[in-house]
């Protein structure tokens, strides 16, 4: 049992909120099946032109190169789980109409929607910290098994806040949150994440969820394995 009396909380989604097969058999999937397709049909969208551009030279293609090429650029660096900015934000375009659709419903352990529920009542400010992009964490949460989360969350931060390795990254958040960082709890899978939170000041918990890696990472953090051991 984790015993946390400051005033906001820092929350991973992929083996924290959600499960980490959810993310790559579904999410991740479904932009590999529509991904051509969506580029093709929004080419003459600019958001989506310049996502394409910015995927093709991060990937050392032509910044005009054509649609399915692009695509294919897309479905490699999902493949190899990059966490690139413009992939993010061109997931969370193409999850868009799956999420209002119905096709898409997000999974959440069971223990979040009430903690999320509790901790918000209790006047925490509770966050969400992940490489997805705010757009798909925004449609994530919006539409779950559980229904529509949003209520409970204040905020949301991708990798245009920084890397979620370096420490400068939860710095900002903290001074965006207007808490200094030892009054946030973050909560993630990952080691080296937790270690940079550590060292920007915040207090950390390990999420171990079924399907997890190993989180590796330099330092030992406590563990939960629901939100109901954290106690606020």
């Amino acid at each position: 049992m984790i015993l946390f009396d400051g005033r906001g909380i820092l929350l991973d989604v992929e083996g924290t909120t959600s499960s980490i097969s959810f993310v790559y058999d579904v999410l991740f999937e479904f932009a590999k099946r529509h991904v051509g397709d969506f580029l093709a049909r929004h080419a003459s969208d600019p958001v989506v032109a310049r996502l394409a551009g910015d995927l093709a030279r991060e990937t050392g293609a032509d910044p005009a190169a054509r649609p399915e090429q692009v695509a294919l650029a897309a479905i490699d660096l999902m493949n190899r789980d990059v966490k690139s900015t413009p992939l993010k934000a061109l997931q969370g375009l193409i999850w868009r109409g799956g999420f209002e659709s119905g096709e898409l419903v997000a999974h959440v352990f069971p223990d979040v929607p009430p903690a999320l529920e509790q901790w918000a009542a209790s006047g925490l400010d509770v966050r969400i910290y992940s490489s997805g992009s705010v757009e798909a964490q925004r449609l994530f949460f919006g539409h779950t098994a559980a229904g529509d989360l949003l209520p409970h969350l204040r905020g949301h931060y991708d990798t245009t806040t920084g890397p979620k390795r370096e420490p400068s990254s939860y710095a900002k958040i903290a001074d965006d949150m207007g808490l200094a960082p030892r009054q946030i709890l973050f909560v993630s899978d990952v080691g080296a994440e937790l270690d940079a939170a550590r060292a920007a000041g915040m207090a950390t918990v390990l999420a171990v969820r079924p399907g997890n890696r190993e989180p590796g990472g330099l330092f030992v953090h406590d563990a939960v394995e629901s939100f109901t051991q954290i106690v606020v």
